[in-house]
């Protein structure tokens, strides 16, 4: 039988580590990347990898406590995966993508970005960085989706 207090406050670190994820990319992609535009390359650039650097280390805690609360409620809450919701299933999924594709992220391009020597170079890394965190945004707006639409089905 599972504790509704635990279950209360996993539920509340997985609701909170998805909107830092989820709204960080959201906020990121579509006012933050667009309002750099009034700025010249070097500082737009420099701008990107203080932003990266920032994102990068809130995304290191929110991932794994999204991934983990998610577990926790699946064992605590629900008693394993057998008899889940298909939502449960395809949350899971799609949020071990969506961490591998952030790990991509920062070990590929991120990686890239901090060693450039060029505008030039670091400039094509954030770019690179930038699609996928769109991936990852359009991944992470389908498991909201379901999230919501799963719960009545």
């Amino acid at each position: 039988m599972h504790n509704p207090v635990v279950g209360g406050v996993l539920l509340a670190i997985h609701l909170l580590s998805v909107v830092a994820w989820v709204g960080g990319m959201f906020f990121a992609l579509t006012v933050l990347r667009p309002s750099m535009g009034v700025i010249d390359a070097p500082q737009r650039v420099a701008l990107h990898a203080q932003v990266f650097r920032r994102f990068f280390l809130v995304i290191w805690h929110a991932m794994p406590l999204t991934l983990l609360s998610g577990f926790g409620m699946v064992f605590v809450v629900y008693g394993g995966f057998a008899g889940l919701n298909w939502s449960i299933h395809a949350m899971m999924g799609l949020g071990i993508l969506m961490a591998l594709v952030f790990l991509a992220a920062f070990t590929g391009p991120w990686k890239r970005m901090r060693r450039a020597i060029s505008t030039a170079a670091a400039a094509g890394a954030a770019d690179r960085i930038r699609k996928l965190v769109l991936l990852n945004l359009v991944l992470g707006l389908i498991v909201v989706a379901i999230a919501g639409f799963g719960r009545f089905y």
